[in-house]
């Protein structure tokens, strides 16, 4: 008996809306049913393709799955945490010691003080703590530099002195010509041995070891120092001292604007009469006062809008007082009372041009933390969405308004006084460190 033809499926018939993988699994799956032997293979290599496909997932998910990495033990986060609090203790040195330097300097002046405003402004405009000292880190290998160059002028130093030494017991003996010629050695072998770590970065792992094989794979090379030249430079730009400048011309002109009520006192008190000098005097440290209240939050909001009229927005800046008075309140102590009062101690006697840097070197320090707390309180303020109201925060703004007038009363009064101790007398009233530049005088002796 004839077995029936199975139906004919024609595969080139494009109207067939069956799938060519459907239709070859029916030719599959009616041979295979017909064929035992096929239907073996076919179930072997039904597992078989199981199998594998099974150990391609589990090496699949086995490349894609995480290593775990293992804890790290107290010992080794101990001294991570050690590393880390001494660098950045050094940067933070570092920085102070090129700002104090910096305000030495007559123009270079306002670098450092654009440099204290960019501190307030980044704060006020929420950036983090870590981000709110830019080139921090810079600052950090400068200070490594001059503590090499310095570390490594020693020996050279020391032969120079026995050299002296030994002229003045034997004038022209052969020791202290081959204590000159060492010397010279030295000084050489200090120069190239810093530059080449300088080359490789500058870091502190460059300077204690100086990579033997590496200086004599790559020192030869032209492309190593042209590289180095592209990095010195990439370095100093990345300080942009050009915009700090900008930055601490504007914010100086703008604040003394503010500050012409002191300068209508000073000419009041050097060429009037002593009644009317004492009237008019009375009536500039009144406006001076409430000029104050404004003053240090007006610097930091227009840092952060890096915009003069910044310093003239005292609409904004009573809004950020409303949203967090209390806030404001500590920011205004420490950068009205706190730090700057006890530098008018520095103020009494000038110090030599030599060392002019060194009592710029405390003002700094006891500036930037006052611009950090402004550029905080304001940060405080403008993170809150609303306005607070009720009871407590009408109760807060009136008891924080009424405080505010003893913190200015205060400084103004040490103000006041420092104009009979300060060694440039009058000028003390527009050489207000907490508000302008962090110096204790015009200049040295």
């Amino acid at each position: 008996m004839a077995r029936p033809s199975p139906p004919h499926t024609d595969l080139n018939d494009t109207s067939n809306e069956t799938q060519p993988e459907v239709v070859v699994a029916s030719l599959v799956q009616r041979g295979v049913s017909e064929m035992p032997l096929l239907a073996t293979l076919a179930r072997e290599s039904s597992d078989l393709d199981s199998k594998v496909e099974g150990d391609d997932f589990a090496a699949t998910t086995s490349i894609a799955a995480p290593e775990s990495k293992p804890p790290q033990s107290r010992l080794r986060r101990g001294l991570g945490f050690l590393t880390w609090s001494i660098s950045g203790t050094f940067s933070l040195a570092s920085l102070i010691v090129i700002l104090a330097v910096l305000t030495a300097i007559p123009l270079l002046q306002l670098i450092a003080f654009g440099y204290l405003l960019d501190v307030a402004g980044r704060l006020t405009n929420g950036a983090k703590f870590s981000d709110s000292l830019p080139n921090l880190r810079r600052a950090g290998k400068v200070g490594l530099a001059a503590l090499a160059i310095f570390l490594a002028s020693l020996p050279t130093q020391l032969l120079i002195h026995w050299e002296s030494v030994a002229q003045l017991i034997d004038p022209g003996s052969a020791q202290a010509a081959s204590m000159r010629t060492m010397a010279i050695m030295v000084c050489f072998l200090a120069i190239g041995y810093l530059l080449w770590a300088w080359v490789r970065g500058g870091s502190l792992k460059h300077y204690l070891w100086p990579q033997p094989k590496r200086f004599l794979r790559e020192s030869w090379r032209p492309r190593t120092y042209h590289a180095a030249v592209d990095s010195l430079w990439d370095f100093t730009t990345a300080f942009e001292l050009p915009r700090l400048f900008w930055l601490g011309l504007r914010g100086f002109v703008g604040t003394l604007i503010w500050l012409a009520p002191a300068m209508l006192l000073i000419a009041a008190n050097r060429n009037g009469k002593p009644g009317a000098a004492g009237v008019i005097g009375a009536v500039c440290i009144l406006f001076m006062g409430i000029s104050l209240l404004y003053l240090p939050m007006l610097q930091a909001h227009f840092a952060s809008v890096n915009r003069l009229r910044g310093l003239f927005a005292v609409r904004t800046i009573r809004r950020d007082f409303r949203r967090a008075p209390w806030a404001w309140l500590l920011a205004m102590v420490i950068g009205l009372v706190l730090m700057p009062i006890p530098l008018y101690l520095l103020k009494i006697e000038a110090t030599p041009r030599e060392v002019v840097w060194l009592p710029c070197l405390v003002f700094v320090a006891f500036i930037l933390p006052a611009r950090i707390a402004e550029g905080l309180a304001l940060r405080r303020a403008r993170s809150k969405p609303e306005e607070p109201r009720g009871t407590w925060a009408a109760v807060s703004r009136w008891s924080v308004r009424l405080l505010m007038l003893p913190v200015v009363g205060i400084y103004l009064a040490f103000l006041q006084l420092s104009q009979y101790t300060s060694w440039d007398g009058l000028m003390t009233w527009i050489q207000q460190h907490a508000i302008l530049l962090p110096i204790p005088f015009m200049g040295g002796v």
